[in-house]
């Protein structure tokens, strides 16, 4: 089959296409930006990378019409954008009047679980998408998932961050509310098995693991899985306000994330009980298992994708990476020092390993002052890390930087910062003839940006006098 993956660099989409093209479908994956597609996929004969932005409908043309199969897997959970509902509206819009002019017979949607009468503004968008997907042209697929538990999964980063960073927590209430978490392994049994499935046909399910859990559950349970000691402390007095600015400092989430996560965890998520596991021979596992799944694939820097590597996760970089590949020259303060290199190889990994846990390689109690000084001021902060302990892709997320161009072969990376800022800057490694060349640009935004500049002067100074001299460090 053809079949068309939307979302395709999201952290659902990043890990359905493998399974589809190992069943020896032709996988159509649909991206904003062709620089945050995987590179492996260009080299792939079963895979065809299209640029489509379901915001503008003049781009969808590139979308083939011959395609068999759909996945909507478009979510704008942290958007920050306040009219978010507005955009996923126009957006679920746009796809099914294109899609109508294909020849797809089946679109397969994932949705979240929205059984309570009062809904999340998030949950309630996401229901609205399901009837704006509907269409007498195809027949729609709908699956509802509650939490979804995986390496890299933004509740489980989020718990993870909770349970290992806090003692004893004193919680909001909302803590009480109950779900049912369902390990990501099994979402994603769901969408490839429901393909082509007649019976599934202009039809919903909700999709859920076997266990009712609290969220206070689910955080000490991952404590003991963890062999950690936690006390929980649940008050009423905490506002959602002062709920999402707790998970704000405390874990890696953005503030917009955190927020909708508050709206979201108010809500009861319970599945309604149908035959689906039987249809598709899935019987999902427990919590306890996709949280030990979950920390091999951690052990074993395998995690495919993750929420902190979308582009909506800081909320400063919405548009194309194309935007940011070219470092401007003019009206911009530079940094640059160059090294020579004796040992290419060493000098490369450890660029490619950069920030994180690794970090910074020298002067890393400043990068973290700066690292929490954003996050005070509403920035992201060091805390989303990265998704890799030694490899980094074009559209990654690292500490407060976005890659923008990685190329091992070419040697050159290339960072746009994310931190909150009187302007941008950029950060570029690159080898070139026996040297490394270090460039730091900063191009200001008035006043402040010239102010900013020249305060750390000094600080960059010998931070990246130091960085360069231990990425070319021949031990």
């Amino acid at each position: 089959m053809k079949i068309l993956v939307t979302g395709g660099t999201g952290y659902i989409g990043k890990r359905l296409i493998p399974i589809l093209i190992n069943e020896g479908h032709h996988v159509v994956c649909a991206v904003r930006d062709k620089l945050r597609a995987d590179k492996t996929y260009f080299d792939d004969g079963h895979i065809s990378i299209v640029e489509a932005d379901f915001l503008k409908y003049s781009t969808l043309k590139n979308i083939p019409k011959d395609i068999d199969v759909a996945y909507y897997l478009i979510h704008s959970m942290s958007n920050n954008s306040k009219d978010f509902e507005k955009l996923e509206a126009q957006c679920a819009e746009n796809f099914r009047v294109y899609a109508e002019s294909t020849k797809v017979k089946q679109v397969i949607y994932l949705s979240g679980i929205t059984n309570e009468e009062k809904l999340s503004k998030h949950l309630s968008s996401r229901k609205n998408v399901e009837e704006i997907l509907s269409s007498n042209k195809y027949s729609l697929t709908i699956f509802k998932a509650g939490i979804i538990v995986g390496s890299g999964s933004s509740s489980f980063e989020i718990i993870r961050d909770l349970v290992e960073k806090l003692p004893v927590m004193i919680a909001p209430k909302w803590l009480n509310t109950k779900t049912q978490p369902l390990a990501v392994r099994d979402v994603l049994a769901f969408l490839s098995k429901a393909k082509g499935k007649e019976e599934l046909y202009n039809k919903s399910y909700d999709i859920f693991g076997p266990e009712v859990m609290t969220y206070k559950q689910m955080l000490l349970k991952f404590a003991d899985i963890r062999g950690l000691k936690r006390y929980i402390l649940t008050v009423p007095v905490m506002t959602p306000k002062l709920s999402s600015y707790w998970l704000y400092f405390v874990t890696s989430t953005s503030y917009k994330l955190a927020s909708s996560l508050v709206d979201s965890m108010g809500v009861q998520i319970i599945g309604k009980e149908s035959n689906i596991n039987q249809i598709l021979n899935v019987q999902p596992i427990t919590y306890k298992e996709a949280v030990e799944l979950a920390f091999e694939k951690i052990e074993q820097n395998s995690i495919v994708s993750s929420w902190k590597d979308s582009m909506v996760s800081s909320g400063r970089l919405q548009k194309s990476l194309h935007k940011y590949v070219n470092v401007p020259k003019y009206g911009c303060f530079r940094d640059y020092k160059e090294r020579t290199v004796e040992d290419e190889e060493t000098t490369i990994n450890r660029i490619w390993s950069i920030g994180g846990r690794t970090g910074w390689y020298y002067g890393n109690y400043l990068w973290k002052v700066r690292g929490y000084l954003d996050k005070l001021f509403g920035g992201i902060g060091l805390r989303r890390g990265r998704t890799h302990v030694s490899e980094l892709d074009t559209g990654d997320a690292l500490d407060f930087w976005r890659v923008i161009f990685s190329d091992r072969k070419e040697k050159k990376l290339l960072l746009y910062a994310e931190m909150k800022l009187p302007g941008e800057a950029w950060l570029e490694f690159k080898i070139e003839e026996g040297m490394l060349k270090q460039t730091a640009t900063f191009r200001p935004r008035g006043l402040a940006g010239r102010l900013y500049w020249y305060s750390v002067l000094p600080f960059h100074c010998f931070i990246f006098n130091g960085m360069i001299n231990k990425l070319i460090e021949v031990k």
